[in-house]
């Protein structure tokens, strides 16, 4: 489990990276969509980090859930007002963001696969690992 949760810590901080990468070299909707795709991808990481034994499938699924219901929260407005207030705007911002947009909906599906599809290679090679040892059925 170590391992695993090091892998996810480390992944969440090359997503950060990779965000930070795209904002600066691309513009309008390559960056907002690519944006997008890697917030679901680092709610996926940070999913994987707090429970690490996971199927790769229930954490996609937890991060797209959780990706969704933050863009679903921005129809209240709380988002908008938070990111408005000086001490709290900005990281409110970043974690909430201010205004719905249903494409969004369609990108964070793009980074739970991108991340599922991630996840589970390592996690199907261990699985096979098991069966040709003969200890999973």
């Amino acid at each position: 489990m170590l391992r695993t949760r090091s892998a996810a810590g480390a992944a969440a901080v090359l997503t950060v990276a990779a965000g930070l990468g795209v904002r600066s070299a691309a513009t309008g909707v390559v960056a907002k969509y690519a944006g997008d795709a890697l917030y679901t991808v680092l709610v996926l990481a940070l999913v994987v980090l707090v429970a690490p034994r996971l199927r790769p499938w229930a954490a996609a699924g937890w991060a797209l859930g959780i990706s969704w219901a933050v863009e679903l929260f921005q129809l209240t407005g709380v988002p908008a007002a938070l990111a408005a207030h000086p001490v709290v705007g900005t990281p409110a911002r970043l974690v909430l963001g201010t205004s719905f947009n249903t494409p969004d909906l369609f990108w964070y599906g793009v980074g739970a696969a991108a991340g599922w599809a991630v996840l589970s290679r390592p996690w199907r090679r261990r699985r096979r690992e098991r069966q040709s040892l003969g200890t999973v059925s």
